[in-house]
C-alpha cells in the first residue's frame, strides 16, 4: 500500500488494485480568509482516475467542487449520511452517505466510518485492504471515540491533524499526542497543513516538527513521518 501526499488533508492511497482519495483539495489560492502555502502535488486531471473518493467533511478545504463534478459516475463518492444532500449540491455524482461505525465493502476494500468532532457534520475512515489498516481522521478534535478506534483496529497508519489555528478547527499538538495513545498506530502522517491564516492574529505555533517532538518526549512507540506535497511513503 502506497500513500502520497497531495496537500492539505488531500491524500492518495493505493492498495495495488484501488486508488482512494481522501478530502479532495486541489486550489491553489486558498480564499480570503486562508491562503494556501503550497501548491497540491498533483492537478485535477491527474487524479480523475480515481477509484474512491472519501469526504469527512463540506468545508470548503475538503471538497474540490470542480474535481467532484469532473468525476464519473463509476467513482463512488462516500460522505457523511447527514450531510450526503451538501456533497452532492457540490458535485459528487455517485454518493453512498456512511453512519459512524457503518461499514462498505468496494471489491477487495473495506470502509468503515468513524466518529469524527467537528463544528461541521463529518466523520472519519478507516480503510482495510490486503491486511492493512490506514485510519483517515479528516478535520476532528480529540475524543474518546478514538479509544474505541484503537481496540476495534490494529491501526498500521493513521492520517491526523497535528495542528490548529487561534480558533481551534481541529486537533493541535497535544490533542493529536493523546489521539495517538489512544489509537496505537504504528504510523502517523500529518495532515491538514499547509493552510494558514491570512491574519497573523490567528495563528499558532503549533508545527508537525512540534508534534513529532511531543510524541517523542510522551515515550510514544508510534513513528512520525512527515511528506511534503508529492512525496509518497510504502506502508512496510
Amino acid at each position: 500500500m502506497q500513500v502520497t501526499m497531495i496537500g492539505h488533508s488531500t491524500v492518495l492511497i493505493e492498495t495495488g488494485t484501488q486508488r482512494v482519495l481522501t478530502d479532495p483539495y486541489l486550489g491553489a489560492w486558498g480564499n480570503v480568509a486562508y491562503a494556501r502555502t503550497t501548491p497540491p502535488g498533483a492537478t485535477r486531471g491527474q487524479l480523475r482516475n480515481v477509484d474512491l473518493v472519501l469526504v469527512s467533511h463540506n468545508h470548503w478545504d475538503h471538497t474540490d467542487r470542480a474535481f467532484l463534478r469532473a468525476l464519473g459516475e463509476d467513482v463512488p463518492v462516500l460522505a457523511p449520511s447527514l450531510a450526503r444532500w451538501m456533497t452532492k449540491l457540490l458535485g459528487a455524482k455517485t454518493l453512498v452517505g456512511m453512519k459512524a461505525w457503518e461499514t462498505k465493502r468496494f471489491r477487495d476494500l473495506t470502509v468503515m466510518a468513524v466518529p469524527a468532532w467537528h463544528i461541521a457534520v463529518a466523520v472519519g475512515y478507516v480503510v482495510e485492504s490486503a491486511g492493512k489498516s490506514v485510519y483517515f481522521a479528516g478535520d476532528t478534535y480529540y475524543g474518546p471515540f478514538m479509544k474505541e478506534i484503537g481496540q476495534r483496529f490494529q491501526l498500521d497508519l493513521a492520517l491526523m491533524p497535528v495542528t490548529t489555528f487561534r480558533t481551534p478547527m481541529t486537533m493541535g499538538e497535544m490533542g493529536a499526542v493523546r489521539a495517538a495513545r489512544d489509537l496505537r498506530p504504528a504510523v502517523v502522517i500529518p495532515i491538514h497543513l499547509g493552510v494558514t491564516p491570512r491574519s497573523p492574529l490567528l495563528r499558532t505555533s503549533h508545527t508537525a516538527g512540534g508534534f513529532t517532538r511531543r510524541v517523542r518526549e510522551a515515550g510514544l512507540e508510534t513513528e512520525v513521518v512527515l511528506l511534503k506535497e508529492g512525496e509518497s511513503w510504502i506502508l512496510p
